[in-house]
C-alpha cells in the first residue's frame, strides 16, 4: 500500500505540473461533478452511514451532512471565480510607481485524512476548497465507517480520474503510510493525540497542515439567558449524533444554586426529544464497542468518585448496550479529578461544573487547553462581549450550539490543542493555495540611485525614502 500510495501522489503531482492553475470552467465543472454526484447518492449516503454506526437518523444525515455540503458546494460556485482573481495591493510611496499585485495559485496534491463522526461533511468540505483552488486530492476517509468510505471511494472513482482525486481506504497502517506523504497541504480531522502523531509525521517531510481537532467546550450559562431556550438548545447540541460531534457541549458553568433544576430541565428536553432511545430510528448509536466502553468508563469513574448521574428515559439497560445507545447523562457534583473533567467525552455525556461568578467561569476555561468552541448564552450584551474579547477559542456561538461551524464565509478551525488553520468557504481557498506576492517595478525607478559605491548622495536619498517609512 505505501508503494501504492507514493505512485498516486506522483500521478498527481506530474498531472498538476502539466496543468499548474486549472481555469475557472476547470474548475467548475469538478465542482459540478461533484455536487451531482453526491445528490445523485443522497439515500445511499444515508443507508450507508446508518448501517456503519448501527443506527443514525436519515433526517440528522440529511441535516448535518449532505445539506451541509450541497450549501458548501453552490458558495463555492458562486465566489470561486472572484476568489481566483490576482488582486492589488497597495504600495509604500517610496517604491512607487512600481506596483504590488498577489496572485492566489494552487498548491499541487493535498492529502485529506477525514474522521467517522460526520464521514462526508468533514471529507467533502475540505474536498471542496481544495477543488476549487485548483489542487490534484488524495483522501483517507476513517476505517471506523468501511461502508461510506468504499461508498465514496465508488462514487468519485466513477467521476474523476486518479490523478484528479484519489480515495485510499483501510486501516492505521494506511492512514501512518497516508499520513508520511510528502503532499503539498494536510488537512487532519481527528483526535488531539492523534493530531500530533499526523503533525509530526507531516513535519519531516515539512508538509504544512491544518489540524481541526476538538477538546473540551465549555457553554456558559449567564444569570440573563433565556433558559427555556438554553435547555433546548444545549440539549440539542449535546444528543444530535449522541454527541458525536467534535463541538458539542463538552461541559457546563454554571452557579451551584441553578444546577440541580437545569440538569433536571435538560433531561426532560431530552426525554421529549426522545421518548425513547433503545429502537428510536432519531437516536444514534455509539460508532464502535470501544467508544460505548470509553463512554461507560468515564460515567462509572466519575460515579465513584461521588458524581451524581441523571439519565434521560426509563428504556431496557441490556438492549440499550446491545443497541450501543447511551442516553443524555447529565453528571453533577464533578470534580476534577474525574476522568470526564479530563477527556474530551464525544458522547451524550454532560458534566455541569459549579462556578459562582463570570470571572469564576472564565478564569476556569482560560486555565485549560484552548478549545475548539464556546458556547455563552445569556442577553446581557457588555457581558457577552466581556467573555469574546477576554477567552480564546476556536469558535464561538452565541445563545445556540455548534451553528457557527456550518457558516460559510467565517473560518472554521481550532487554536492551540483544539486546532490549527482554517477552511470553509474563501478561507478554505486560501487555506488551499499560495497568495503569491508579486512586485512589479517601474522603469522610472528611482532604484540605481541607491546602488554603489555609496556616497553622500546615497545617503541623503536614503534618508529621504525612510522619512516615508
Amino acid at each position: 500500500m505505501n508503494m501504492k500510495l507514493e505512485k498516486i501522489l506522483q500521478v498527481q503531482r506530474a498531472a498538476f505540473n502539466a496543468s499548474p492553475n486549472p481555469s475557472w470552467h476547470e474548475r467548475k465543472s469538478k465542482l459540478v461533478k461533484l455536487g451531482k454526484a453526491i445528490a445523485d447518492n443522497e439515500q445511499n449516503f444515508k443507508e450507508v452511514i446508518s448501517k456503519d454506526f448501527g443506527n443514525r437518523s436519515f433526517v440528522e444525515t440529511t441535516m448535518a451532512e449532505l445539506a451541509i455540503v450541497q450549501a458548501g458546494i453552490k458558495h463555492a460556485l458562486k465566489h470561486t471565480q472572484k476568489w481566483m482573481r490576482t488582486k492589488k495591493a497597495s504600495t509604500a510611496m517610496q517604491f512607487k510607481p512600481a506596483k504590488n499585485i498577489i496572485i492566489p495559485q494552487p498548491l499541487g496534491v493535498v492529502g485529506i485524512i477525514s474522521p467517522w463522526n460526520y464521514p462526508l461533511q468533514l471529507a467533502v468540505m475540505p474536498l471542496i476548497g481544495a477543488l476549487g483552488a485548483g489542487n490534484r486530492i488524495m483522501l483517507k476517509p476513517s476505517e471506523y465507517t468501511p461502508g461510506f468510505s468504499e461508498l465514496l471511494k465508488s462514487v468519485l472513482g466513477e467521476i474523476f480520474l486518479d490523478d484528479e482525486i484519489y480515495v485510499a481506504t483501510g486501516g492505521v497502517k494506511v492512514a501512518q503510510a497516508f499520513s508520511a506523504l510528502a503532499f503539498d497541504h494536510l488537512l487532519f480531522t481527528g483526535s488531539t493525540n492523534v493530531g500530533r502523531i499526523v503533525a509530526g509525521a507531516a513535519a519531516k517531510n515539512l508538509t504544512p497542515v491544518t489540524l481541526e481537532l476538538g477538546g473540551k467546550s465549555p457553554v456558559i450559562v449567564d444569570d440573563s439567558a433565556n433558559m427555556k431556550l438554553a435547555i433546548s438548545r444545549i440539549t440539542n447540541g449535546k444528543t444530535i449524533n449522541a454527541g458525536q460531534t467534535c463541538v458539542a457541549p463538552d461541559y457546563l458553568l454554571m452557579p451551584q444554586g441553578r444546577i440541580d433544576d437545569f440538569a433536571q430541565a435538560l433531561i426532560k428536553k431530552a426525554e421529549i426529544f426522545y421518548p425513547t432511545f433503545a429502537d428510536n430510528p432519531d437516536y444514534t448509536s455509539i460508532i464502535a464497542d470501544a467508544h460505548y466502553a470509553r463512554l461507560q468508563n468515564l460515567l462509572e469513574d466519575a460515579q465513584a468518585k461521588g458524581a451524581t448521574l441523571r439519565v434521560a428515559g426509563t428504556d431496557d439497560s441490556q438492549l440499550l448496550a446491545k443497541q450501543r445507545r447511551i442516553p443524555l447523562t447529565v453528571v453533577t457534583n464533578t470534580t476534577p479529578e474525574m476522568k470526564i473533567m479530563q477527556e474530551e467525552i464525544f458522547g451524550p455525556l454532560l458534566p455541569i461544573v459549579a462556578s459562582e461568578t463570570l470571572e469564576n467561569s472564565m478564569d476556569y476555561i482560560q486555565k485549560r487547553d484552548r478549545p475548539l468552541a464556546l458556547y455563552w448564552f445569556g442577553e446581557d450584551k457588555a457581558k457577552r462581549d466581556h467573555v469574546l474579547n477576554n477567552t480564546i477559542s476556536g469558535g464561538v456561538s452565541i445563545n445556540e450550539t455548534a451553528w457557527h461551524v456550518v457558516q460559510e464565509d467565517i473560518p472554521f478551525g481550532g487554536v492551540g490543542p483544539s486546532g490549527m488553520g482554517s477552511y470553509h468557504g474563501e478561507h478554505g481557498f486560501q487555506t488551499f493555495s499560495h497568495m503569491k506576492g508579486v512586485f512589479l517595478q517601474s522603469k522610472f525607478s528611482g532604484g540605481k540611485m541607491l546602488y554603489p559605491p555609496y556616497t553622500d548622495k546615497t545617503q541623503k536619498v536614503l534618508n529621504m525614502m525612510r522619512k516615508f517609512m
